[in-house]
């Protein structure tokens, strides 16, 4: 098994469950850590072989852009989302974090983690 990740995916987004979210946006960054095997890539030297990271953004990218009321919510369609389009993927960790959320108090982000194996 190896490891890819994708360190803060930076995306400005609508997710909230205020009205006011929905409409003005807020700034989010997205980690993602998938399980793979990486030993037939690691001796072919071939994209095909492997997780490719613009496969993995473009899901990210996606999924950010559709409004949901919970971080939660998005977290699980990014997770079920690679599991469903990259078969070779064994475990995906996503953590979704709103910059500067809007909770009464200085507060530099909130973040939520979850993690999907395949079944």
């Amino acid at each position: 098994m190896g490891i890819i990740k994708l360190k803060n995916i930076r995306t400005f987004s609508y997710h909230g469950c205020m009205i006011e979210e929905g409409k003005i946006g807020s700034d989010y960054t997205v980690n993602l850590k998938i399980k793979t095997n990486l030993q037939q890539s690691a001796d072919s030297d071939n994209l095909s072989d492997t997780v490719d990271y613009v496969h993995l953004n473009k899901i990210v990218t996606e999924e950010m852009a559709i409004r949901a009321h919970l971080l939660e919510h998005v977290a699980k369609r990014i997770n079920n989302r690679i599991l469903a389009e990259i078969p070779t993927v064994e475990k995906t960790t996503v953590s979704v974090s709103k910059i500067n959320p809007p909770i009464g108090g200085d507060v530099e982000s909130v973040t939520i983690k979850m993690a999907e194996i395949r079944k």
